[in-house]
């Protein structure tokens, strides 16, 4: 039975233009409360982030349904998310995707975020412990989409090689003390067609990935 909580979340969602069926059951499904101690979990599907594990953040299911609904994923497509967090943006997106790779500097919630992906029966995705795309091996690119829960203080660039044409990359640009952009850039050519869409307050992308937890 649908809760109150996620009953008004998928109104919001809706209000804000998202009309997309198997991302709002996919966010449902994925069951956000397990994500976060049980003392956040009357508050799971308001619209602001809760504290989790390693001093991060839980972003907010209005900020991560518009993200994720501009990555627009199609099933067969190669994914990559870099932050994966408590994993549940992960659990949403292994319920669309085929094939996906979610990269996280923190042991620990790499290990929980496995956990959850075995509870949910998502084989198909890997968690790995790692920072962001020095994680990578070159054979496991290109992707077709990539959505990073952090932000840059420019335009990544290097994110060409790891794109494939005409594809997605979901990405937050801006310092952490001045106003962010959520910005969908689309790869044509050797070249990025940018839509700014969203505003965001996303953590600076850590140069290297955390040994001790």
């Amino acid at each position: 039975m649908m809760s109150e909580g996620f009953a008004a979340f998928a109104l919001r969602a809706r209000e804000n233009g998202i009309t997309d069926p198997d991302l709002v059951s996919a966010f449902e499904r994925a069951g956000r409360p397990h994500f976060v101690d049980a003392a956040h979990r009357d508050a799971v599907w308001s619209p602001r982030s809760i504290p989790i594990e390693c001093g991060q953040t839980l972003e907010s299911p209005d900020l991560q349904i518009a993200l994720l609904s501009a990555l627009d994923l199609k099933p067969g497509q190669r994914l990559l998310e870099i932050g994966t967090g408590s994993g549940f943006s992960a659990a949403v997106l292994a319920a669309q995707a085929d094939r996906m790779l979610s990269i996280e500097r923190y042991r620990t919630l790499a290990a929980s975020a496995s956990e959850q992906m075995k509870r949910l029966g998502f084989d198909h995705a890997i968690i790995r412990h790692g920072n962001a795309f020095d994680a990578l091996e070159p054979e496991e690119g290109p992707f077709d989409r990539i959505v990073v829960w952090a932000a840059f203080d420019r335009l990544p660039g290097h994110l060409a090689g790891w794109l494939c044409g005409g594809g997605v990359a979901i990405v937050t640009i801006g310092l952490p003390d001045e106003p962010q952009s959520v910005v969908k850039l689309e790869k044509i050519g050797s070249r990025f067609e940018r839509t700014d869409f969203a505003e965001a307050r996303m953590q600076p992308l850590a140069e290297q990935k955390a040994f001790y937890l």
